[in-house]
């Protein structure tokens, strides 16, 4: 089964989600990847349709984006 990719860039609110999005999904379901350390990581959520931070990836390809922390373009 494919995961759930959370992307997210370390800020207060990113941090908040990823809390609250791993109280929904079980952790061996979903991939969590802080862009500001792993900035290689960047084209992957750019080309998976991310377009700010948090965002969730969901297994089916749709990108669901939550709050507003940073543009993908930030994280560049």
């Amino acid at each position: 089964m494919k995961k759930s990719i959370f992307y997210h860039a370390g800020c207060p609110l990113c941090v908040s989600a990823e809390q609250d999005i791993l109280n929904f999904i079980p952790e061996n379901e979903v991939e969590v990847i802080h862009l500001g350390q792993d900035k290689a990581k960047v084209r992957d959520a750019e080309a998976a349709g991310v377009q700010s931070v948090p965002a969730l990836v969901l297994a089916n390809g749709n990108v669901l984006h939550i709050n507003f922390g940073a543009s993908i373009e930030d994280l560049k």
